[in-house]
């Protein structure tokens, strides 16, 4: 039985050189700041979380994912695993408890709760007008501004690891993570890559929060945030596009495990960013599909990920 169930994913925490280069680039990604130290920078998205990224200010390096506790007793629980740093109040903006674990790979996980709610930011309305609901918008013109796209919330982070079996094992016993597909090279004992989602029993969740992928390599492989729609994955590329100095690694297209319409995009230092729209929903009753590596898992429409990205992982 898992130690707790994890509610949601929190941030992603990066190192980087130049906090003014970090908060460029995230803000021509979509995202807003939500403070800045000497040390660290915050970022924001529409919804009213305080924060859903963090750069430190040091050399480029991926430090590890936080979530969300469902309660503070369960904060307490991993508090007291083996090897966690024990409870913690937050010396940072946003404020609240945590508790530092460590992963099989060594990245640190953070399980955090109590952070103090913002205001939700105002999202631009785009309701389309569909062949069985041509009606949406009657009367209504539809004139969408050129600009960046407006990031929501985190969705998942994706991890490359040599020993993927027992880093998965460590998020399902530890976090409560349920496996949601598995990916799989010539049979299925042959695990390449592992979709795997929070458990909230009958409520329906992302399809997944974490992915893991078996490479030779360990480290991150992007960071991933929901948007409003298609318009405004299209926007965000468009915008990114049009700065001339962000390095575009994949996309425009659909993913067929998971469903989203996704675009990828590197930092100044080479980490990977999505923006996603649509994800299927599953809850607690999913079952687990069992899929081959290779066109079965090949989306209806884009191009196939690029050799590069396939097994890429920032350290």
């Amino acid at each position: 039985m898992a130690t707790i169930k994890v509610s949601d994913i929190a941030w992603g925490r990066l190192r980087a050189p130049d906090l003014d280069l970090a908060e460029e680039f995230l803000t021509n990604f979509g995202m807003v700041r939500a403070a800045r130290t000497k040390r660290a920078l915050y970022m924001r998205g529409t919804d009213p979380q305080h924060h859903l990224h963090v750069t430190e200010l040091g050399e480029p390096r991926y430090v590890g994912l936080a979530f969300h506790a469902a309660s503070e007793e369960d904060l307490l629980k991993v508090a007291r695993l083996e090897g966690s740093s024990g409870l913690e109040h937050m010396d940072e903006p946003g404020n609240g408890k945590r508790v530092r674990l460590k992963d099989p790979d060594g990245w640190q996980i953070e399980i955090v709760w109590g952070l103090d709610k913002v205001a939700a930011l105002p999202l631009h309305d785009n309701p389309l007008n569909l062949a069985n609901d041509r009606t949406r918008r009657a009367g209504d013109l539809n004139r969408l501004k050129r600009g960046p796209a407006q990031v929501m919330r985190m969705g998942h982070g994706v991890i490359v690891t040599p020993q993927i079996g027992p880093a998965l094992a460590w998020y399902r016993d530890t976090l409560g993570l349920l496996k949601s597909d598995e990916v799989y090279r010539d049979e299925p004992g042959n695990l390449v890559g592992s979709f795997n989602r929070c458990d909230r029993g009958e409520e329906f969740v992302d399809h997944h929060t974490l992915f893991c992928i078996a490479g030779g390599k360990v480290g991150l492989n992007h960071f991933s945030y929901e948007v409003r729609d298609v318009d405004d994955v299209m926007m965000g590329h468009e915008h990114l596009k049009a700065a001339g100095k962000y390095k575009h690694m994949w996309g425009i297209g659909r993913h067929l495990l998971g469903s989203q319409i996704f675009d990828y995009w590197c930092d100044p230092w080479g980490r990977v960013h999505e923006h996603w729209t649509d994800s299927d929903r599953v809850n607690a009753h999913h079952a687990a599909t069992y899929v081959k590596a290779g066109e079965g898992t090949r989306g209806p429409w884009g191009d196939p990920a690029p050799r590069e990205f396939q097994d890429y992982a920032t350290p």
